[in-house]
C-alpha cells in the first residue's frame, strides 16, 4: 500500500470516528516527565512530526471490559492500545499496527523494557525491508524512545510495543507486526508498565471500541495464565 494511500485512509477514519465521537478527555504530553536524555533527542529528530489525528490523540476512556487495572489490552482492528485503570477507566492511545498478513494476537507479559533501544531486526525483516543487521539507539530508529518486550511462556515472542519514526502512521496497518506509538505515548506508557504486566493482543473482528461496543457490553474475561 502506498504511503499516500495509508495517509488517505488513516484521514479518512478519522473523520468517520470524529463524527459519531462522544466527549473524550484528551491528554496533552507534559513534556516535565521527560528525563534529560529524551529531551535531547526528541530536539533532534530529523523525521516530521506530524500531528495525530484526533481520534488517536491519547484519552482518557470508559473502558468496559474486565480486564485488572495495570493491563494491557491491543485493539488491532481499530489501532487503539489501553491501559486500564481502576474505576472502569482506561487510557487509551492510538497506534500503528501490523499488516494483516504479519498482525498477532494472543497472551504474553511484558519481560523486558528499554529505554531509548537499538533494533536488531530479525532475518525475515532484514530480507524483506533491506535493513542493516544492528541500528543503533537514536531520534530516528525505528524502535523509538522506548521498548516493551513481549514474553509469552518465558520466551521471547520478538514482538514488541514500542515508539515509532513515523508518527504519520498512527492508525494505520503497515508495520511487520509490532505495534507502535508516538515516542511521547511510549515514553508515557513506558512510566506506567511495569515488568510482568499483563498484555492482551485480541483476535482480529474481535476489537473493541466506543465505536462498535459489542464486545464492551458483553465484557471480557481476564485470561488466568499466558
Amino acid at each position: 500500500m502506498s504511503s499516500l494511500k495509508v495517509k488517505l485512509g488513516i484521514l479518512a477514519a478519522g473523520l468517520m470516528l470524529s463524527g459519531c465521537m462522544q466527549a473524550t478527555h484528551y491528554e496533552a504530553t507534559d513534556t516535565k516527565a521527560f528525563k534529560p536524555k529524551d529531551k535531547e533527542l526528541l530536539a533532534k529528530v530529523r523525521y516530521e512530526n506530524t500531528p495525530v489525528a484526533e481520534p488517536f490523540r491519547r484519552a482518557i476512556v470508559e473502558y468496559h471490559r474486565k480486564e485488572s487495572p495495570g493491563s494491557i489490552v491491543v485493539d488491532s482492528d481499530n489501532h487503539y492500545l489501553y491501559y486500564v485503570l481502576d474505576g472502569g477507566k482506561a487510557i487509551r492511545y492510538g497506534i500503528t499496527v501490523g499488516e494483516e498478513a504479519m498482525a498477532w494476537s494472543g497472551i504474553a507479559k511484558v519481560g523486558s523494557k528499554t529505554e531509548w533501544p537499538a533494533w536488531h531486526p530479525t532475518p525475515g525483516e532484514i530480507s524483506r525491508l533491506g535493513v542493516p543487521t544492528y541500528v543503533a539507539p537514536g531520534p530516528d530508529n525505528p524502535m523509538g524512545s522506548r521498548a516493551l518486550y513481549l514474553y509469552s511462556g518465558g520466551k521471547d515472542t520478538l514482538f514488541r510495543i514500542h515508539g515509532t519514526n513515523q508518527p504519520e502512521y498512527i492508525g494505520a496497518s503497515i508495520s511487520s507486526g509490532c505495534i507502535r506509538l508516538t515516542n511521547e505515548d511510549a515514553i508515557d506508557l513506558y512510566d506506567r508498565v511495569k515488568v510482568g504486566t499483563l498484555v492482551v493482543v485480541l483476535e482480529p473482528k474481535h476489537g473493541d471500541s466506543p465505536y462498535n461496543s459489542r464486545l464492551a457490553l458483553q465484557g471480557g474475561s481476564s485470561p488466568s495464565s499466558y
